[in-house]
C-alpha cells in the first residue's frame, strides 16, 4: 500500500461510495428565499425603482478612474467569470476525477449545470434586453427592452456555478465547506469587478448571483435524470464492447480453402501429364511424341490434333507452359533410363535388333 502523497492519483480500483445530496428542508428553503429575492430584483429594475437610481450613481463614479491601479489586475481576474476557459479548467479536473472514481456523474453533473445556466439566464438577458451601462441612452431609465442582453450578469451567475460545482461534488464536509468559500469569494469578486470595469450595472451583479445560486440549490432535483443518463451510456459502451469483442476473433478465422485450378483439355476432360497427379494417387504417363504424325494418346484423354501451319504438338506445349508458368522439381531418372513408355510392338534399344531378310530367299537361322 502506497503512503506517498501520489497515491491519490492512482485509479481506485472500484467505484467509492458516494452520498449525493438530496433535496432536504434547509435547502428548500434557501430555494425559496433566493427565488423571492431574484423576482425582488426584477421587479425593482422594471418599476425603475432606488435600485434603478443606484446602478446609475455607482455607474457616474466610475470606479475604474478613482482606483486605475486596480485596471491591469481586474482584466486578467474576471477571466474567472468567462466562460469557456473557466468550463475547460473545471471539465479536466472533472474528467480526471470520472476516471478516477470509474463514474461519469462529475461530468454529467457540470453538463446539466451548464444547460440549466443556460436557458434560464439566455431567455431573461433576451427577454429584458437592456442595455449597460457603456451603451446608456437616458440618465435615470433602465434601458429595458432596448435590445441588450446583460441583466442579469452572465460573468457573475458563470462564476458561481462553475466554481460551486467543485463545492457541490466534494466527498467530505470538509472539503465542502472550504470549496464553498472559495466559490462564493471568486464569484463575489468576478461580480463586482464587472461594476468596477463599467460593463454591467450593480443591480446586473445582483441578479447573477440569485440566477446563480438558484441553479445550485436545484440540481438535486436532477440527481435521478443524471443516473440514469449514466446507465444508459455505460450499457451502451458495454454493447459496443461486446461487439467489438464478437468481431475481433471473427477476422482471423480463415475462410473455406479455395480450389485450385486444373487446366483442361478441348474436350472438358482434365489435361494430366509430367507433374500432375490422377484422382487414383499414380501420376499419370507423359505424352510421347515422336515426330510428325507419330503424336499417341496418352491414358488421360485422346490426343489432340495439331493445328494447322504450327508444328504438331505445339498446341499442348502452349497450354501447358501458359497453366504452369514454372516448372515443379522433378527427380531425374538417370541416364540409363529412358523416359518414353513401353510399347509392346517395339523392342528396347538396348537388345539387339533381329536380322533384316536380304532379297533372293530367307536367311537360315
Amino acid at each position: 500500500m502506497r503512503t506517498d502523497i501520489f497515491a491519490r492519483l492512482d485509479r481506485e480500483p472500484e467505484p467509492p461510495k458516494i452520498e449525493i445530496p438530496r433535496m432536504s428542508r434547509h435547502r428548500i428553503a434557501l430555494f425559496g428565499g433566493t427565488l423571492v429575492f431574484y423576482l425582488a430584483i426584477v421587479v425593482a429594475v422594471l418599476v425603475s425603482s432606488w435600485l434603478v437610481a443606484l446602478d446609475w450613481k455607482v455607474m457616474l463614479f466610475r470606479p475604474y478612474q478613482q482606483w486605475p491601479e486596480l485596471h491591469a489586475f481586474l482584466d486578467y481576474y474576471v477571466v474567472l467569470g468567462q466562460r469557456g476557459p473557466t468550463a475547460v479548467m473545471v471539465a479536466a479536473w472533472l474528467g480526471w476525477r470520472s476516471w478516477r472514481q470509474h463514474t461519469l456523474r462529475p461530468l454529467l453533473t457540470l453538463g446539466t449545470a451548464l444547460l440549466l445556466l443556460n436557458v434560464s439566464v439566455g431567455a431573461v438577458k433576451l427577454g429584458l434586453g437592456r442595455l449597460g451601462p457603456h451603451y446608456a441612452t437616458q440618465i435615470g431609465s433602465a434601458e429595458l427592452f432596448a435590445g441588450g442582453d446583460i441583466f442579469p450578469s452572465g460573468h457573475t451567475a458563470n462564476a458561481v456555478v462553475t466554481w460551486g460545482i467543485l463545492a457541490y461534488l466534494a466527498t467530505t464536509p470538509r472539503a465542502r465547506r472550504y470549496l464553498s468559500a472559495v466559490s462564493a469569494f471568486v464569484s463575489l469578486g468576478v461580480g463586482l469587478t464587472t461594476v468596477y470595469i463599467g460593463t454591467h450595472w450593480l443591480s446586473d451583479v445582483l441578479l447573477g448571483w440569485a440566477a446563480g445560486l438558484l441553479i445550485m440549490l436545484a440540481l438535486p432535483w436532477f440527481e435521478p435524470l443524471i443516473t440514469r443518463a449514466e446507465v444508459w451510456i455505460l450499457s451502451v459502451r458495454e454493447s459496443w464492447r461486446a461487439r467489438r469483442r464478437l468481431r475481433g476473433p471473427a477476422e482471423g478465422v480463415a475462410g473455406p480453402p479455395v480450389p485450385a485450378l486444373v487446366p483442361r483439355t478441348t474436350d472438358g476432360a482434365p489435361e494430366t501429364g509430367a507433374g500432375h497427379v490422377e484422382e487414383t494417387g499414380a501420376p499419370a504417363a507423359p505424352q510421347v511424341v515422336d515426330g510428325p504424325g507419330d503424336a499417341e494418346p496418352t491414358p488421360g484423354g485422346p490426343a489432340t490434333d495439331p493445328p494447322a501451319g504450327g508444328p504438331p504438338g505445339a498446341a499442348g506445349r502452349s497450354r501447358a507452359h501458359a497453366a504452369h508458368p514454372v516448372r515443379s522439381e522433378r527427380t531425374p531418372l538417370g541416364p540409363a533410363v529412358s523416359r518414353r513408355p513401353p510399347h509392346a510392338d517395339r523392342a528396347p534399344r538396348s537388345s539387339p535388333a533381329p536380322a533384316r531378310p536380304v532379297a533372293g530367299g530367307p536367311v537360315a537361322p
